[in-house]
């Protein structure tokens, strides 16, 4: 493994800085359809059902409620403090766990749980067992020890008794927000957010947890690099199991709150090339390895093993060490990825619940992935957890000339080459240290849905780089 300081290449990320998809899937969201339906989703179930080997299932739910609205946020949620809106959303949860449950035979186990949002903890801990035991009454879960329970976590919402509480529920993995400790930023981007309280709750989850992640940004207004820094010597004297390190992308006319934040506070392009630059050097020492993108972790995670071991997966819950499941989304704008499709719930809420009182599965929109979406998912999986391509191993799974079917992919990755991003042979692809952090730039080369001239507007809901 590479010293994390030769991931970063400050002139090389300035200059391929532009919006790309983040590959938690391919084909990405933007190319569902609603042609795809529920009568589909049951179809591609009954489909995967009868494989050989049934796949396991890993269950995603999406719980959408926030009791206050971070401005740099982007995410699909509510903002409210009535709790009487979670018990209402948690009714009708339990008819769609109903019905997709009914769907898959018994005999397919749970080997992995996510709670995402929004903010899952925006439920009572009580009520987040509640859903737990919900969900292992109708599907059979894995009793090994490979079961992984995670959940997202505002640790300004929660304390240790309550982290306590979620273990003896299930839940083995937590990852919680901290994005800055500066105090000025945080007042900046509306999330107040004090030091004991979150290093509280941290301790607590390495206490009762497999692992903890913190996630950090990079970016937001009024950050410097001198509070960047002390926020990363908090971070690093908590030693989380892992860290992401997200740059923010200021999308005023995508997401409404960000609206809320002053164009003029933000970072120059070259101070947020200093933050990530900082970031990067501080994990390095500190003994963390890059798993890709913006995510970390030590050297002895789940994470880091998994792709050592070359069964790290990337999906719409991030990297995960179930590379072998089926996805079932839940909620509110939760995807599935079932055998070789997508579906997914409308992304309001009262479209969900529409579907779901009148006894329906809530699918909004989806695809059928054809064999060349297959092959391309699988070339870009490998990529983006493993920053390189088997180019023998793809042509015998796929029964395909390599060089002959990706022959435009292999012309766009010249230049790419030639900067000393990527290391081409006959036999395979490799993204050098320098392009470990730009693999969704190289990834972008076989995805036959963009234009040759990608922009924003050729790249719905995309994100920039740095």
């Amino acid at each position: 493994m590479a010293a994390l300081s030769s991931l970063f290449d400050a002139e090389l990320l300035a200059r391929y800085d532009r919006p790309g998809p983040r590959y938690t899937s391919y084909p990405t969201a933007p190319q569902f359809s609603p042609a795809f339906k529920e009568a589909e989703l049951r179809e591609v179930v009954a489909i995967s059902n009868g494989d050989p080997i049934p796949r396991p299932l890993s269950l995603y739910v999406h719980v959408p409620f926030c009791a206050s609205p971070c401005y740099y946020c982007g995410c699909n949620r509510i903002i409210t403090r009535d709790v009487a809106r979670g018990e209402a959303y948690l009714t009708r949860l339990y008819r769609e766990i109903g019905l997709m449950a009914a769907l898959f035979d018994r005999d397919r186990e749970v080997v992995q749980v996510h709670f995402g949002g929004g903010t899952p903890n925006f439920l009572a801990t009580d009520r987040i067992a509640e859903v737990v035991d919900v969900l292992r009454r109708h599907f059979q879960f894995a009793k090994s020890d490979a079961f992984e329970g995670s959940i997202e976590l505002d640790p300004r919402f929660i304390d240790p008794d309550e982290v306590r509480a979620l273990a003896a529920a299930g839940f083995n993995r937590a990852s919680l927000g901290v994005q800055d400790f500066d105090p000025k930023v945080q007042e900046a981007v509306n999330r107040i957010q004090g030091v004991d309280e979150t290093l509280a709750v941290v301790e607590a989850c390495k206490r009762h947890m497999r692992s903890v992640n913190l996630d950090l940004i990079y970016g937001l207004p009024l950050q410097t690099l001198e509070g960047f820094s002390r926020t990363l010597d908090i971070v690093l004297q908590a030693r989380p199991h892992r860290l992401a390190i997200y740059s923010y992308a200021h999308l005023p006319g995508m997401f409404r709150p960000q609206r809320r934040i002053r164009a003029e506070d933000l970072p120059s392009p070259a101070l947020k090339l200093d933050l990530l630059g900082c970031a990067i050097e501080r994990l390095g020492e500190a003994g963390y390895v890059h798993i890709g993108m913006d995510h970390f972790a030590l050297p002895d995670d789940d994470l880091a093993l998994a792709q050592r071991r070359g069964d790290l997966h990337r999906n719409f819950m991030g990297y995960s060490t179930h590379a072998d499941s089926d996805l079932v989304g839940l909620g509110v704008s939760a995807v599935s990825h079932i055998g070789a499709s997508f579906s997914q719930n409308p992304r309001d809420l009262a479209s969900w619940e529409e579907a779901i009182d009148r006894g329906r599965l809530p699918v909004w929109r989806g695809m059928r992935m054809d064999e060349d979406d297959c092959l391309r998912a699988d070339v870009i999986q490998q990529l983006m957890c493993h920053g390189r391509i088997d180019f023998r191993a793809v042509e015998r799974r796929h029964a395909i000339d390599f060089a002959d079917y990706f022959a435009d992919a292999l012309a766009r990755l010249a230049p790419l080459r030639d900067d000393g991003l990527v290391e081409l042979s006959a036999d395979g692809l490799r993204a050098t240290s320098r392009g470990r952090l730009l693999l969704r730039i190289i990834a972008m080369c076989f995805d036959r849905y963009l234009s040759p001239s990608t922009d924003e507007a050729a790249v719905p809901q995309a994100s920039r780089v740095i």
